[in-house]
């Protein structure tokens, strides 16, 4: 059932993105046009056109996505912490395998956030969570996102013995349960949780089902700024601030319908 809805939610999340809908606008206005259809072709040209000029000029990403990343507020104030969760995500395990360097992507401060904590709070451990979440990983037996963690923690002088690695887990619901089969905490323990402050809400939401509520969040990787943005051509930017907040949402119906 778990790589079912693996599989699902990929395959979805795929569907919903917002440059797939240019794909199928520009495609629909070709097919009407070698259909002989003028009056249709005319229609999903100017939708396309309206579309890409929206997104293109008003704020649209910032405004779906800020609602998300302002859910928990950054740099919240620490109790006595029992150690460190991250979630992987912001690893390049395929180019880190090819430099034999540790990459990180544009979520990469998951990683920076987490040997800042660990040198703030010292002494506790760090978990950090993650396999592969590509479709492709089911075809193959390529190591997960553990083993940049494992590379970069060491690069950055965080102790060996401080680091513990989940790498199964392909997914928010299966970083939670994983990870709390491996820790056991305790009820009377307090960790801290740092992840993308966009993805914080469902990953808040996963360790409470997974039996784990002693969690603070601990938000990084913001990709709104103050207000709703500026007006001015910054399509890519929207785009890319669009999907990843469709994802989230998506992912918040679907992993409360489902109990994750």
């Amino acid at each position: 059932m778990d790589t079912l809805f693996f599989i699902a939610s990929k395959v979805f999340r795929s569907l919903i993105r917002a440059d797939v809908w240019l794909l199928i606008a520009a495609a629909a206005t070709t097919l009407a046009l070698l259909r002989n259809r003028p009056r249709a072709a005319r229609r999903w040209s100017i939708g396309l056109l309206a579309y890409i000029l929206v997104l293109g000029l008003l704020p649209v990403g910032e405004l779906v996505m800020r609602p998300l990343e302002t859910r928990y507020p950054p740099n919240p104030p620490l109790p006595a912490i029992d150690g460190i969760v991250v979630l992987g995500g912001g690893e390049d395990t395929t180019r880190t395998i090819y430099w034999d360097q540790p990459q990180v992507n544009d979520a990469g401060e998951r990683f920076t956030a987490a040997i800042a904590l660990a040198r703030q709070i010292p002494d506790v451990p760090v978990l950090f969570t993650g396999g592969d979440g590509q479709l492709t990983g089911l075809l193959s037996d390529r190591p997960g996102g553990a083993i940049v963690a494992e590379k970069l923690f060491a690069d950055l002088g965080l102790p060996t013995d401080r680091v513990q690695l989940e790498g199964l887990s392909r997914n928010t619901a299966e970083n939670a349960r994983f990870s709390y089969d491996l820790i056991q905490p305790t009820p009377d323990q307090t960790w801290v949780l740092v992840t993308s402050a966009f993805h914080m809400p469902r990953a808040m939401r996963s360790f409470d089902a997974a039996g784990w509520p002693g969690m603070i969040a601990w938000p990084v990787d913001f990709r709104t700024g103050a207000g709703t943005g500026e007006f001015g051509w910054f399509f890519l930017g929207q785009m890319g601030n669009i999907n990843t907040a469709l994802k989230e949402y998506v992912g918040l119906v679907a992993y409360g319908l489902t109990g994750r």
